[in-house]
């Protein structure tokens, strides 16, 4: 049984709306920065890549990595928080 960060739990549990990238699991201050830098400042633009990538784990782990250095624990949950949150909202 995998467990999930209060992160997480939070993120899911509402709309999205215009949260900011650092509230997506797995994503913190550091990486934020990066993903912001590269026009990822919103986390409904990360659930675009998300979606464009099919909902594909290891596409996304994989982009996520190239693109901001993630390791593949913060870019597994950022995956999950995005899956859990489809599943509940789309």
């Amino acid at each position: 049984m995998t467990t999930t960060s209060q992160k997480h739990t939070l993120f899911v549990a509402e709309p999205m709306g215009n949260k900011p990238v650092t509230e997506l699991a797995g994503i913190g201050e550091v990486l934020g920065r990066r993903l912001e830098n590269r026009g990822f400042d919103k986390a409904y633009v990360v659930l675009g890549q998300f979606l464009v990538l099919k909902k594909n784990r290891e596409l996304f782990v994989e982009w996520l990595q190239d693109l901001v250095a993630a390791n593949s624990n913060q870019a597994s949950e950022c995956y999950q928080c995005l899956a859990d949150w489809c599943s509940e909202f789309l």
